[in-house]
């Protein structure tokens, strides 16, 4: 085969991904469907981990400054977010979460990471070599790498981990 083609491998991870991203939007869609609100609000509830400068919100999200308004308006009226002057310079604007915004982040990044496909589908084990290889890909491998002496049952001793759906409720 040519160097230039990719094998039936490749078309299948290809696919695969495919597949898997598709699963990841719908679960994402029917969260922000329940709470009744647009799915990009998901994206920016989850990116804002810390007071963010609107710019940098946009370069995360990947999306235009005009967008990161309508983003910050509606994340206002629902009380999610307020918008500061940023302590080293006023004129950028800081977008912040709120008490019950950072409570809904974490709520949602739990509901979602229990409808994910490998919380699910793959053992603990499988789940950190999983994430070492997605951090391979993605060139991030240095950032964390799973900690070896972690205890919990492994994919050769047949047991399988408990659910992160068991350990963690989805209402308070």
């Amino acid at each position: 085969m040519g160097g230039d083609e990719p094998d039936q491998v490749d078309t299948d991870i290809l696919n695969g991904l495919g597949d898997l991203i598709g699963q990841m939007v719908a679960h994402g869609e029917k969260i922000a469907q329940r709470f009744s609100f647009p799915t990009f609000f998901l994206k920016a509830l989850h990116t804002l981990d810390c007071p963010m400068a609107m710019k940098e919100l946009g370069r995360r999200m990947h999306c235009d400054p005009s967008f990161v308004t309508v983003i910050a308006d509606g994340l206002e009226k629902r009380g999610l977010a307020r918008r500061e002057a940023h302590p080293g310079d006023r004129r950028i604007k800081n977008l912040v979460l709120t008490d019950e915004g950072a409570e809904l982040r974490e709520r949602v990044r739990r509901e979602l990471t229990m409808m994910m496909p490998w919380s699910k589908a793959l053992t603990h084990q499988e789940r950190e070599t999983l994430l070492a290889l997605i951090r391979k890909m993605a060139g991030t491998e240095a950032a964390v790498t799973p900690a070896a002496s972690e205890p919990g049952p492994t994919a050769a001793t047949g047991e399988v981990d408990e659910p992160l759906s068991a350990a963690v409720p989805l209402s308070r």
